[in-house]
């Protein structure tokens, strides 16, 4: 009863509402016109419905559906079938392009279908008053809500044609069970478009709006299907349906085929999420703010960049990625084969070198979507696997030695510093190239003194390692002795400068596009020259000796090339191995999250066989 009595005050406050504007015309015209008094207070010109963003692989397949909160696929009128449009406009608002908003013959008429079926059947709403409410207001059964519904309803009225209205109300209204919009519930409820579906699921589906909760199809489908068969009659009685269709149609059977949301290669999508925000953060601007010393610079960028990379995801965009999803798959299993049922965690990271694309990345054994992921978040000491870019490539680069020269691997001591070979045997002199494949330690640090320190680090510099400062600028770091360390992500994308000399950040997405195809945001990154020809040629040489008759002699197989380095650190805390093939440049890291020792599997050379089963598949 309070329904229909709050009706009933309505339909009386809006001649009210509207001799009140008409009387204080005038008094408005001398200061403001109303129409501009509306147009400042409810702009309704650019009306944006939030809808689902899609991440895809280099194949084109969809591997993640992004939704920030309402799951919603846009389609235009165009695309929306016209029995649909006609189905709404008989059943919600049948003046729907004859009113300017409102109708109170509308109102009048569900007080009175109401009452005869003794359910809330209609309520009284126009289409635009429904738009209005499902974009700008609440749900909540006020008097105050109603009003403002009212003039909001107006003023979309004033700025939106009637197509554009229906475009927009299809799109807006909540079909339950967090499907906003007919694509999105055509997607949930039956998995396919809404161009496929029957009449009589179309029908179905319509049936939601009214009430989502109570009309809920997983819940209430009788309620449901007989709502639908109320509204089908509502079409005959109108003239829109002719009675034999709608026998037809009410005998249609309704089989709910649910579909769940793609969200596919976790570690992947987990990490293409980051580089969104570096990417936005980069072409916007913010990259000085967010590296910020002062506080509130950096938590009002922070506040800035979420707020941008959110309105992004909101407008239904696709992040194209350069993911390679069978060699992500396969690698995972490989990581997961090799380590074994233990505590052991793992990550891996493949990179095309040619392209500077990333093409994988495994986060963990069994990674879960948004948790630590070790491929670019755990920074770890690199052991003997830092040799090649901060001992030899700068003793090449600098002397243009011959790898065949010779180099003491005899004890070394330098105030109390003294570390040992792995061995712990004193080698006396070696070739460089045997000193480089076996991994001694003490022939590394002597290149590393005589390149000099900071000359040393300022080619490691180049590359960009985010925990690397002034504080490793010692002997010990020579052979991997760093404070935190570096992530398998930045190890194996340093080591594709022995691609070609160059570097360049590799990147997982290629571009952002909005719904037209046009491209957003795009990397601009451009590659800086490290080691020269000379150096390069003899680091692929070393690199190579080393998986031959070196320390990663099981990473070796048949190919056009194939190079890498070891990597082990005190008490076998963790195992590396980061080498190049013809096409792509892969890192392993195998270790606890809480470093311990893994003497266990160590002879197993489990990072050895991970990177060789990744890189024979991916050549």
């Amino acid at each position: 009863m309070r329904t229909y009595l709050g009706y009933i005050t309505i339909s009386l406050l809006v001649p009210v509402l509207i001799l009140f504007i008409f009387l204080s015309h005038q008094e408005w015209s001398l200061a403001q016109s109303p129409y501009h008094v509306l147009d400042e207070r409810i702009p309704v010109e650019s009306i944006e419905l939030a809808q689902n963003s899609y991440m895809k692989a280099a194949n084109g397949k969809v591997i993640s559906e992004i939704s920030t909160g309402e799951k919603r696929t846009y389609l235009k009128l165009e695309d929306i079938p016209l029995f649909l449009e006609n189905l709404f406009i008989v059943t919600e608002d049948q003046k729907f392009y004859d009113h300017a908003g409102i109708d109170l013959s509308g109102i009048s008429r569900a007080l009175l279908i109401n009452s005869q079926n003794k359910t809330i059947e209609q309520g009284g709403s126009t289409i635009t008053q429904q738009l209005a409410r499902n974009v700008y207001l609440s749900h909540d059964r006020t008097y105050n809500r109603k009003l403002s519904e009212l003039i909001y309803a107006y003023q979309i009225e004033r700025k939106k044609s009637k197509p554009e209205i229906m475009e927009l109300y299809l799109n807006a209204i909540y079909f339950s069970n967090g499907a906003y919009g007919i694509e999105a519930a055509s997607q949930y409820y039956f998995s396919k478009p809404t161009e496929e579906l029957t009449k009589a699921e179309l029908a179905f589906l319509a049936a939601i709006p009214n009430n989502p909760e109570y009309y809920n199809p997983l819940e209430h489908f009788d309620a449901t299907k007989k709502r639908q068969e109320r509204m089908l009659e509502q079409m005959v009685a109108n003239g829109a349906l002719e009675q034999a269709e709608y026998e037809k149609l009410i005998k249609s059977t309704i089989k709910l085929d649910l579909s769940t949301p793609v969200d596919l290669h976790p570690d992947y999508v987990t990490y293409v999420h980051q580089e969104l925000k570096n990417l936005v953060a980069s072409s916007e601007g913010l990259d000085k703010s967010l590296q910020s010393t002062d506080v509130a610079i950096l938590k009002n960028a922070e506040a800035e960049l979420d707020k941008k990379v959110k309105k992004l995801l909101n407008s239904g965009v696709t992040i194209h990625t350069a993911l390679d999803t069978k060699l992500q798959t396969q690698s995972k299993t490989a990581v997961q084969s090799k380590i074994g049922v233990n505590d052991i965690e793992g990550a891996l990271v493949v990179i095309q070198h040619h392209t500077h694309e990333l093409v994988s990345l495994i986060g963990g054994k069994d990674y879960k979507k948004n948790s630590f992921n070790r491929a670019y978040q755990s920074y770890r000491q690199p052991g003997s696997a830092i040799k090649p870019l901060l001992d030899y490539a700068p003793y090449l680069e600098e002397t243009d030695a011959d790898i065949n020269q010779l180099v003491s691997g005899a004890s070394y001591c330098s105030n109390s510093y003294c570390p040992k070979n792995y061995s712990g045997d004193s080698y006396g002199m070696v070739k460089l190239r045997t000193a480089f494949a076996q991994s001694y330690n003490t022939p590394a640090i002597r290149f590393f003194e005589k390149t000099g320190m900071e000359t040393s680090f300022k080619y490691l510099d180049a590359f960009d390692f985010k925990k690397v400062s002034k504080k490793d600028h010692h002997t010990s770091s020579a052979i991997g002795g760093f404070e935190y360390g570096m992530s398998p992500l930045e190890l194996t994308n340093a080591y594709t400068s022995f691609h070609d000399g160059n570097y360049q950040p590799a990147r997982a997405i290629t571009k952002v596009t909005d719904q037209e195809g046009k491209v957003l945001y795009k990397w601009k990154d451009r590659s800086k020259e490290i080691w020269n020809k000379r150096t390069v040629a003899k680091m692929r040489q070393l690199l190579h000796e080393t998986t031959l008759s070196g320390t990663a002699r099981k990473a070796y197989f048949p190919t056009d090339y194939v190079g890498g380095k070891t990597g082990t650190t005190n008490d076998v805390k963790d195992m590396w191995f980061v080498g190049l093939t013809a096409n792509y440049t892969t890192g392993v890291w195998i270790g606890r999250d809480k470093p311990s020792n893994l003497q266990s599997i160590y002879s197993h050379s489990p990072h050895l066989l991970i990177w060789k089963d990744i890189s024979q598949t991916a050549e």
